[in-house]
């Protein structure tokens, strides 16, 4: 039998690892793309220059807090920023449907242009191209950026006693486009936390010199990039259910129609480990920055070598959060 793709393949977990390491890496593999990382961190005559790509696919193109247009700004500064970088340029290119209405691509492009301004970045260089009705749903846009890293910032491995922060409430941006989807909760106070994070990175790494990684917990979300950074470590995570940040309202619609809020992608959020000793210190510095003000310590790396993430609960239980092999809501960016 043909073996077909789903769109779970796309859903940043078990499956869509397997889509990589299965098929992409053997066939394009190098050094650098086996990292796996964000972005590229490449080396141009004598210096650091870090290079990520994206697509953006959200359904609906416009949603509380943003639209595809922001969502493909935020998306590329924010995976420079996690990997340490200050990001400067981005391009864009437009897979538009015919019978896609004028005045919405006006309305898109305008918000991608004020997000590069908030974000710092100029989009310069770009491409258009047109396919017929059917072929592409509205509107899609791949980005590319480029970014020099930040006082040479190189993570270190993760070492048992490193606490793990998030710099705000988890789940906002999948619940808001699910909210939007469903032409659900009208009056509902929930907006996607869609946001460049150039600025908070900018402020966490003099706080903390030794951090050792950042993330942004989109696709899979925070369940995800937890099992991710602990892969091939030797260790495991140990959050604290009740220390973790979500809104009520996304609660709300995780409990309506049985969503794990672990799970639940953000795109202005970003997830942390650094050593016990900087933790407190750090997390003052993303908690005077606005993207931050929501920020919290969930928990620390423990040496278990099963590299597992572990979620303690207020009642004194825990279970394994493992890597998600489904997917909850498909085409949230």
């Amino acid at each position: 039998m043909e073996r077909k793709i789903s769109l779970a393949h796309g859903s940043g977990g078990k499956l869509a690892r397997d889509l990589i390491e299965e098929v992409l890496l053997p066939r394009l593999h190098n050094e650098t793309l086996e990292r796996l990382a964000d972005a590229a961190d490449l080396h141009l005559n004598g210096s650091r220059v870090l290079f990520t790509t994206d697509s953006f696919v959200v359904k609906p193109i416009e949603f509380p807090g943003g639209d595809i247009g922001k969502l493909a700004v935020c998306g590329t500064i924010n995976d420079l920023a996690v990997s340490g970088g200050r990001p400067l340029w981005i391009s864009c290119g437009l897979i538009i449907e015919e019978g896609f209405s004028l005045e919405c691509l006006e309305r898109i492009v305008e918000s991608l242009a004020r997000a590069a301004a908030d974000g710092g970045v100029s989009v310069v260089c770009g491409d258009t191209k047109v396919v017929e009705r059917g072929g592409a749903d509205g509107l899609f846009i791949n980005t590319a950026g480029i970014g020099i890293p930040i006082d040479d910032f190189t993570p270190g491995n993760i070492q048992p006693g490193d606490k793990v922060l998030v710099s705000g409430t988890i789940g906002d941006h999948e619940a808001a486009v699910f909210r939007a989807r469903e032409d659900l909760g009208r009056k509902m106070d929930l907006d996607s936390d869609c946001a460049p994070l150039g600025g908070l990175v900018a402020t966490m790494i003099p706080a903390a010199p030794s951090i050792r990684v950042m993330r942004d917990p989109t696709r899979g979300g925070l369940g995800a990039v937890l099992n991710e950074l602990i892969e091939r470590t030797g260790r495991s995570i140990s959050i604290e259910e009740d220390a973790i940040p979500i809104k009520r309202e996304v609660l709300g619609i995780c409990d309506l129609v049985g969503f794990d809020p672990l799970y639940l992608a953000s795109e202005g959020r970003l997830v942390c480990i650094a050593p016990a000793g900087e933790a407190q210190t750090l997390l003052a510095a993303m908690r005077a920055h606005p993207l931050g003000a929501d920020a919290a310590l969930i928990g620390e790396v423990t040496a278990d070598p099963h590299e597992r993430v572990y979620l303690r609960t207020p009642f004194g239980g825990s279970r394994i959060v493992s890597m998600p092999t489904g997917v909850q809501l498909p085409r949230i960016c």
